[in-house]
């Protein structure tokens, strides 16, 4: 696990001075708000070598290029979640990178380029901000907190609509921020009561869902079962201090 994180520390380190570079090319996929840079291109390439020069016997699956390689572990990157962000000049994306075995995630990274910062968590070890440990929010009640969610595919997901009326009602706010790995990876560092999200890829959330609840967070699955670290929900999740997690699942239900 050491030799693991060492590896996803200084790609993360890497990530971030390449996406502060300036230099970026910009183009679309399936639709006109679907963005891809040089960038991203880039940064996954670099990851997917280096991480193969390491050990070479993992496999690697990334939003740019999919999965490749066999064996008993699996990295999961997204070299910039929160792209049309990035592409505008808006300073909230991220790099995310975690590694799982048969149990489930065992190391995971999220950086935060703008403002230097590099959560991390090792299973069963803690969460971490730049080096330093972090809680989630001890918040008991919802009233006066903010509660992160995100577009699915850039489309208002069912529910969603639902979900930011009941917070507002309870004196509770919602920010859409972009990328869903810093927003999920600010709930570890107590920066805000909870996160939502109703659908994902697995290099968005994973390196985030292993540092909130290593973090003291609770996530739920959609049905409100608990997330123990191994595959995650398959239609979306809830994270948030243990005393208020419940509160946001209802009202996301």
């Amino acid at each position: 696990m050491r030799e693991w994180e060492e590896l996803a520390l200084d790609l993360a380190a890497w990530a971030c001075e390449r996406m502060r570079s300036g230099y970026s090319t910009a183009t679309t996929k399936k639709h006109a708000a679907d963005w891809v840079t040089s960038t991203d291109r880039e940064i996954e390439q670099e990851v997917r070598a280096r991480i193969g020069a390491a050990f070479p016997s993992h496999r690697v699956v990334g939003e740019e290029y999919g999965a490749a390689g066999t064996g008993p572990v699996t990295w999961y990157v997204d070299p910039v979640d929160g792209t049309t962000n990035f592409v505008h000049g808006l300073g909230w994306s991220s790099f995310s990178l975690a590694a799982a075995d048969e149990s489930g995630a065992v190391v995971g990274v999220v950086a935060d380029p703008w403002r230097g910062e590099i959560f991390s968590a090792v299973r069963g070890r803690g969460a971490r901000l730049s080096g330093q440990a972090i809680r989630c929010a001890a918040a008991e009640a919802l009233a006066g907190g903010i509660v992160c969610t995100e577009l699915c595919g850039g489309q208002v997901w069912p529910g969603l609509s639902t979900l930011m009326r009941t917070l507002a009602e309870r004196q509770c706010g919602t920010r859409i921020m972009g990328s869903t790995a810093l927003s999920l990876a600010s709930v570890a560092a107590g920066r805000c009561t909870a996160m939502v999200t109703g659908g994902y890829q697995i290099w968005d959330v994973l390196a985030a869902a292993l540092i909130a609840r290593e973090s003291g967070a609770v996530v739920l699955s959609r049905a409100g079962d608990p997330w123990l670290g191994g595959e995650l929900p398959a239609d979306g999740l809830v994270a948030g201090g243990p005393e208020v997690v419940r509160e946001v699942w209802q009202a996301w239900r």
